[in-house]
């Protein structure tokens, strides 16, 4: 579903990616572990069309997205990648419901179908009552819901989240965790994240180790995670 060949990135004289190569299943849980440095976030940018590498490919369900110019990658990025941050990045000015729906609306699809989804997700995430409350009148678990519903509006191929729950308390960053595989688990999501929390990375069908630019570990999970 995803497939990185041979990525480099450099900045400067610092080489970031050192010909990096990695593929991910579709309805795979996949976690990116390692060290401040280690090159996790480039690569997850790299593959997320956030960044664009120096050399090497990414495909994402067959489309080699490396030659698309910015404005077809933009329009791509938004119709098949979904982003999960660690700061939810939510827009203050509007309603739980209406930051869900913002990525959809800008993608151009209908109205009524972008605020169906919009209203079937708000409940997945058990935000009902939360719907019309601004950003500042919820927790930080709430909004981090919130930015996740935001992530599937459109129905991406894969959602990519860099350290999503890295600012949250013990109960919410539990229920975070948990959310994920329910994604997996109840909509076959392809989920890629980076982590330092080695109890998420550790649930995950498969950990990426990465040290000094490179993947230096591959280790496939046998217990699925819906048994735990």
């Amino acid at each position: 579903m995803i497939q990185c060949k041979d990525i480099r990135k450099s900045y400067g004289a610092l080489e970031v990616l050192r010909g990096v190569s990695l593929e991910v299943s579709r309805g795979e849980v996949v976690s990116i572990v390692g060290a401040s440095g280690a090159g996790k976030t480039t690569l997850l940018q790299v593959m997320g069309t956030l960044s664009r590498q120096d050399s090497g490919t990414v495909q994402i369900n067959g489309i080699d997205v490396s030659q698309m110019r910015d404005r077809e990658l933009s329009d791509f990025r938004n119709a098949h990648i979904g982003f999960v941050f660690q700061f939810h990045h939510l827009l203050p000015e509007f309603t739980a419901f209406e930051n869900i729906c913002i990525p959809g609306l800008i993608g151009h699809r209908d109205r009524r179908e972008v605020e169906r989804r919009a209203a079937e997700l708000i409940d997945m995430m058990g935000l009902g009552d939360r719907r019309n409350h601004k950003p500042t009148a919820m927790s930080g678990g709430e909004q981090q819901r919130v930015a996740i519903a935001r992530a599937l509006i459109n129905s991406p191929a894969v959602l990519l989240a860099d350290e999503p729950s890295g600012n949250l308390d013990s109960h919410n960053r539990d229920e975070i965790h948990r959310l994920f595989f329910r994604l997996r688990d109840e909509l076959k999501q392809t989920v890629v994240i980076v982590t330092h929390d080695e109890g998420l990375a550790s649930m995950a069908d498969r950990k990426i180790t990465m040290r000094d630019g490179e993947i230096v570990e591959n280790s496939q999970f046998t217990i699925h995670n819906s048994q735990l």
